[in-house]
């Protein structure tokens, strides 16, 4: 039996957020409404930018608000929540059934991080699961789930892609075929809180394999010279030709377009990649080391 909603009202607001609400339109899924969060400044000087869900919805022609409220006003059959970033209220929820995409295999992981906490924490599976909407933040039954592997190299941004792919699949297939009775959950819930910059700097002492879940999270950052550092792509050092202190700094051999750049660790070392000093764009860590005039030997600030 079929049971496309007549009506929906999404809910949702960073790019990730985006494919799902597309992918309905493109069903002819009727989406009445679409929530959001407010438009944000970038920069003191620049005027407040759209939501990527409200610049989509904007693409679309769907009616767009940043009130709450709004979707009160709206006969839905359906709710639709994918990373909206904000509680939604009981009153809200108490109109219509409300379903969500998280990006887990719930009870692990709820909570408003749960990618980059399952990267952190060294997980191999990880997964998508649709679920009820409740009071209580990502408690409510199951409709339908799907895991994956954690690629050993995948950053935070392309497993997220992918489990979005996949969370669109949960998704229509339910709207198309019905949502059936959901399954509560079970089994130990661990909590995935919002990673906050301070944990996002890289402690040398630690082993490689961490400093890389760090960088692969996104934002990892360091000092030098009292100068923030942000290490936007590394991998594993497999030549490191002495065991100098964590954080101390290798220039390895220099091929036509510059030296390697490899950091000891507390156990193993890092090749730095990708790197972007304060003030600088983004660029190859040789590059960096060449401009900074980094001398073998120099150690990143404790």
């Amino acid at each position: 039996m079929r049971a496309t909603p007549l009506r929906v009202v999404y809910f949702g607001t960073p790019t990730v957020a985006v494919p799902p609400l597309q992918a309905m339109c493109r069903a002819g899924h009727d989406v009445a409404l679409v929530v959001t969060r407010p438009p944000k400044r970038r920069g003191r000087r620049q005027a407040p930018t759209p939501s990527p869900v409200a610049a989509a919805a904007a693409d679309l022609g769907l009616a767009v608000t940043s009130d709450l409220s709004d979707a009160l006003h709206v006969a839905a059959d359906l709710g639709v929540v994918v990373a909206y970033g904000e509680h939604i209220p009981d009153e809200v929820l108490e109109r219509c059934r409300t379903v969500n995409l998280h990006f887990s295999l719930l009870p692990r992981w709820r909570g408003a991080a749960p990618v980059e906490r399952a990267i952190l924490a060294g997980d191999t599976e990880t997964g998508v699961c649709l679920m009820d909407v409740t009071s209580e933040i990502d408690a409510g039954a199951v409709y339908r789930r799907a895991s994956t592997a954690i690629e050993s190299h995948e950053s935070a941004d392309e497993l997220r892609a992918r489990l979005c792919e996949m969370g669109v699949g949960l998704l229509l297939d339910a709207l198309g075929e019905g949502f059936g009775d959901p399954v509560p959950q079970s089994g130990e819930m661990t909590w995935a809180d919002k990673i906050s910059p301070s944990e996002l700097r890289i402690d040398w002492t630690g082993p490689a394999e961490h400093v890389l879940r760090l960088v692969r999270v996104g934002g990892a950052w360091t000092t030098l010279r009292d100068r923030r550092l942000k290490v936007l792509e590394a991998g594993r050092a497999t030549d490191c030709s002495r065991m100098d202190a964590a954080g101390t700094i290798q220039l390895g051999p220099r091929p036509p377009d510059g030296p390697s750049v490899v950091v000891a660790t507390g156990r193993g070392a890092v090749e730095l990649l990708t790197v972007q000093s304060e003030g600088r764009a983004a660029g190859p860590a040789r590059d960096w080391a060449n401009g900074a005039r980094i001398a073998g030997g120099e150690s990143f600030d404790p």
